[in-house]
């Protein structure tokens, strides 16, 4: 059985950092994740994702260089730290894993387990 546990959001300013952390449970450690955001009225999209051996990340084209996600396999852990916030940003955000010694992937429907998300607001 996959859990997976978001935790670190918050509301904070324009310009500030936040790092978001994803607890694993189960096999997560060994699959591979995805950080996506849902804001209000809009469609979940994903954010960035990262394979299961931390080797290969990939980003959306909104927060690159700004974002970062990595993970500790040892710790069970994925984070995604996220850096000169814009209230654009301002989303529900969660973590999902896909399947075991996988690949990250953007597409949303390739994903099995699914956190139960963390608010980030970011105000101007």
């Amino acid at each position: 059985q996959v859990q997976l546990v978001e935790s670190g959001g918050g509301l904070v300013q324009a310009g500030d950092s936040l790092r978001l952390s994803c607890g694993l449970s189960g096999r997560a450690n060994r699959c591979g994740m995805g950080w996506f955001r849902q804001a209000p009225g809009k469609e979940r999209e994903f954010v960035a994702g990262i394979s299961w051996t931390g080797t290969s990340t990939g980003y959306a084209d909104s927060v690159k260089a700004r974002f970062t996600i990595s993970r500790d396999n040892a710790k069970n852990m994925v984070y995604l730290q996220m850096n000169n916030l814009k209230p654009e940003d301002t989303a529900v955000y969660y973590c999902a894993a896909r399947a075991i010694f996988s690949g990250y992937s953007p597409r949303e429907n390739e994903y099995d387990y699914w956190g139960q998300g963390t608010q980030v607001t970011v105000s101007s």
